[in-house]
């Protein structure tokens, strides 16, 4: 069973996803917060597989809330989303980089947020490539091409490519398709570089290709 938290200040809002979530048969929903600090304490409470996060709270906003989540040891296995209806790309980039596995509009349609939390309580975080290359790319200034890349880090050349597909949106199987490797190869590079970087997931190692010039955005 699917642990779920919902951490929104519109009761409303947290009824319907309620209902929503619990129409499922594998996700129960342990807890609500109407602030970021109340659904902080909740989760160190009830430490749910998936905390769905909005981003405007009050009191304790759901970027600060999140980088509390995500920074303890003890939830490692809590995975945070971000809900949004604002437009603001910096806002959603800032809770990516405070350790949010991805983000999701509120008028998400049913099916779309009930396969986002599976994906998610799963290890895989980030929920819709395409979309959240899209924000970055919005969010932060033009990076440099492949071919002019200047500073990797502590990467190495072929983690750095792989960074870059990363970046781009592949999955590991399509990146084992393009540099003509195994699938387990392709895992094993992106866990490494996700170490070397410290990224906690997928969502934040495209924030570190953007960051460090290794995919465009204009791809």
């Amino acid at each position: 069973m699917i642990r779920v938290l919902l951490a929104d200040d519109q009761g409303l809002v947290r009824a319907g996803f309620r209902m929503l979530l619990e129409s499922a048969p594998d996700i129960t929903v342990v807890a609500e917060a109407d602030n970021g600090g109340v659904a902080v304490a909740l989760v160190r409470q009830h430490v749910p597989d998936v905390v769905l996060m909005d981003l405007r709270m009050p009191e304790v906003d759901g970027v600060t809330a999140t980088r509390l989540i995500t920074s303890d040891s003890s939830l490692a296995g809590t995975h945070v989303v971000v809900l949004t209806t604002f437009d603001d790309d910096a806002t959603v980039l800032s809770a990516l980089r405070a350790g949010a596995s991805g983000f999701l509009v509120k008028d998400v349609e049913p099916a779309d947020l009930l396969q986002a939390v599976r994906i998610v309580a799963r290890g895989d975080a980030l929920l819709s490539p395409s979309v959240t290359r899209a924000v970055i790319a919005a969010a932060l200034p033009s990076s440099a091409p492949m071919s002019a890349i200047a500073d990797p880090g502590p990467l190495t050349g072929r983690e750095a490519e792989v960074v870059a597909l990363v970046g781009a949106g592949l999955s590991n199987d399509e990146i084992a398709a393009k540099l003509v490797v195994s699938p387990l190869t392709a895992k094993t590079h992106v866990s490494r570089a996700m170490i070397k970087v410290g990224a906690r997931d997928r969502a934040q190692l495209v924030i570190y290709a953007y960051e460090h010039g290794l995919t465009s955005t204009q791809r």
